[in-house]
């Protein structure tokens, strides 16, 4: 639903970089799924499942993942 957002913390090296992928429409969600060769992928995601945005991480690199539900109420 919109307002849903997952954070993404990589490991860059000698720092950190910080990634937000967020549900930007109505009826738009955020979906995270891992794939093969250690790769997780993080989705927005229409109502009827096409995806309109994809970012790729290699799992090594990830610090932390958290996923930030929409409040739920309607617009």
């Amino acid at each position: 639903m919109k307002g849903d957002k997952v954070e993404i913390v990589i490991d860059a090296g000698d720092s950190s970089r910080t990634y937000e992928v967020v549900a930007t429409k109505a009826g738009r969600r955020v979906e995270v799924s891992n794939r093969r060769g250690g790769v997780v992928e993080v989705s927005e995601v229409t109502r009827s499942g096409t995806a309109v945005r994809t970012a790729r991480f290699m799992s090594s690199r990830i610090l932390a993942l958290v996923e930030h539900p929409g409040d739920g109420k309607p617009d």
